[in-house]
C-alpha cells in the first residue's frame, strides 16, 4: 500500500496520452509440431516493427508461479496490487452490463454448462448464444422461486450471465459452485467460514436456487445447469481519476472488461464488436481523454477453447489494424496481455505475458520481433504487472521526483 500511495502522491497532470492495449489470453506455449506459440506462429508485422523501435519485457500478472483469474491480473495492470484488493467476478459481470448494486447485494458470475451422468462435460455450454442465454435467464426468472430470496439475472454474452442476489443480512463469504474443470460434478456452495450464520443461510438460499433450476433445465441441451462462482459485494476502490490525476476511458465488446473500468472510475466508450472497430471508437475520442484501455478478447476465447490456429487468427486481426493506433502518435503505449492462455492448456496459465513499451523517453533494446522468447531479452526484464503504470506514467511525464 505504501508504493501504491507513493505513486499516487508523485502523479501530475499533462497533456500526454497514453494508450494500453490489452491482448487478452495473449500469451502461450509452443506448437507440439512447430515448436513455436502463437504468437511467434501469426504474421504480425506492425508488432514486430514496434518491439524493433521500444523497450520490452515480460509480465508477471500476480507473482511468478501464480495463475490469474482475469479480475485480479487487470486491477494489476491498472496499478492496483490485486493480493489488496480482492474483488469477485460477480461483481465485474454485474456492472459490465449495468446491473444496479446496492451495498447489501451479492453478486456471482453464472456459467451456462452441460451436464451428463451428474459430471460436468461442458464448462461453457458450447458457448450458446446470447439470445439462447437470454432465453434461458427470462425462463429461470419467471419459474424459479426460492422462499427468502429475490434475485436478478441478466445474460452477459454467450454462456455467462450475471446474478445479484438482494435483501437484508446476505454474506459474499461463499464458496464457488464451478470446480472451474470437467469430468467433475458441480460443487456444493459453502460458507468459506463454517461457523458464519449469515454465510451459511445464504449458502443454503443459493443452493436452493441451483437445485431449482437444474430441475427446471433438466431436459435442456446443451445448457441444462448453471455454475456459480465469484460471490462479491461492491467494493470502495480509489479511483484513477483520483491517483493518477488521468482521464481515462476504455474500449472493450465484453462485459466483464466494462465492469473492471467502471470500478476504477474509467469512462466505458461505446463500440463495435471486432478490433478494427474499436480502433474507430479510439479515432473518434482521441481528443476527450488521456488515457485508453483497450480490451481484445478473442486470444483468450481461442485459446480456452484449444484452438491453436484460431488464436493465430485473433493475434493477426489486431496487428491488422495496430497501425492506425501508432498514427495517432500517443506519447505512450504499451501492448501486452493479462495473462497467459496457451492453446495447449485450454485455460489460463502461470507464464508471464510479453510486453512491448514505447515512448521518447525509453530507449530501444535488442528485441527485434514481438514473441515470449524475444521479449525474455528485453531491456525491461521480468517484474509484476502492478509496476507496469509507474511506468508508463513516468514515460508520459506525468511523475514528479520523490524527495529532495
Amino acid at each position: 500500500m505504501k508504493e501504491e500511495w507513493l505513486i499516487d502522491a508523485l502523479a501530475t497532470a499533462s497533456e500526454s496520452k497514453i494508450v494500453m492495449l490489452v491482448i487478452d489470453g495473449l500469451g502461450g506455449l509452443p506448437h507440439a509440431l512447430t515448436g513455436m506459440t502463437e504468437l511467434e506462429s501469426a504474421k504480425t508485422p506492425v508488432m514486430d516493427e514496434l518491439a524493433a523501435s521500444s523497450t520490452c519485457g515480460l509480465i508477471h500478472p500476480i507473482l511468478p508461479g501464480i495463475t490469474p483469474g482475469s479480475g485480479p491480473a487487470h486491477l494489476a495492470l491498472f496499478g492496483y496490487d490485486p493480493l489488496v484488493y480482492d474483488i469477485g467476478r460477480g461483481v465485474l459481470s454485474a456492472l459490465g452490463i449495468g446491473m444496479e448494486l446496492k451495498p447489501d447485494d451479492v453478486a456471482a458470475r453464472i456459467n451456462f454448462c452441460t451436464v451428463e451422468n451428474g459430471v460436468i462435460t461442458d464448462r461453457r455450454a458450447g458457448r450458446i448464444s446470447t439470445e439462447k442465454n437470454a432465453e434461458l435467464c427470462s425462463l429461470i426468472k419467471e419459474n424459479v422461486k426460492v422462499d427468502g430470496l429475490d434475485f436478478e439475472l441478466r445474460p452477459e454474452k454467450e454462456h455467462r450471465a450475471a446474478l445479484v442476489l438482494k435483501g437484508k443480512g446476505l454474506s459474499d463469504k461463499l464458496t464457488d459452485s464451478d470446480p472451474q474443470r470437467t469430468g467433475m460434478p458441480p460443487l456444493t456452495v459453502h460458507p468459506e467460514d463454517p461457523h458464519d450464520r449469515e454465510a451459511l443461510a445464504t449458502a443454503e438460499l443459493v443452493n436452493a436456487f441451483i437445485r431449482g433450476v437444474a430441475e427446471l433445465l433438466a431436459n435442456q441441451h446443451p445448457a441444462n445447469m448453471i455454475l456459480a462462482r465469484g460471490f462479491s459485494k461492491y467494493p470502495s476502490l480509489r479511483s484513477m481519476q483520483e491517483r493518477y490525476k488521468l482521464k481515462p476511458a476504455a474500449i472493450a465488446t465484453y462485459p466483464m472488461y466494462k465492469g473492471l473500468a467502471k470500478l476504477v472510475g474509467m469512462a466505458v466508450l461505446p463500440t463495435g464488436e471486432s478490433f478494427g472497430e474499436q480502433v474507430d471508437t479510439l479515432e473518434q475520442y482521441w481528443n476527450e481523454y488521456d488515457f485508453f484501455y483497450i480490451h481484445y478478447k478473442k486470444t483468450d476465447s481461442r485459446g480456452e477453447d484449444g484452438d491453436f490456429e484460431g488464436k493465430v487468427r485473433a493475434i493477426e486481426e489486431v496487428d491488422s489494424s495496430l497501425k492506425r493506433i501508432l498514427r495517432l502518435q500517443p506519447e505512450v503505449i504499451a501492448v501486452t496481455g493479462d495473462h497467459s492462455t496457451p492453446a495447449l492448456l485450454r485455460s489460463h496459465s502461470w507464464h508471464p505475458n510479453p510486453l512491448i513499451l514505447r515512448s521518447q523517453y525509453e530507449s530501444p533494446d535488442e528485441v527485434r520481433s514481438f514473441s515470449e522468447r524475444e521479449c525474455r531479452k528485453g531491456g525491461l526484464g521480468i517484474f509484476n504487472a502492478k509496476y507496469l503504470m509507474n511506468l508508463l506514467m513516468a514515460s508520459a511525464g506525468r511523475l514528479e521526483k520523490y524527495g529532495a
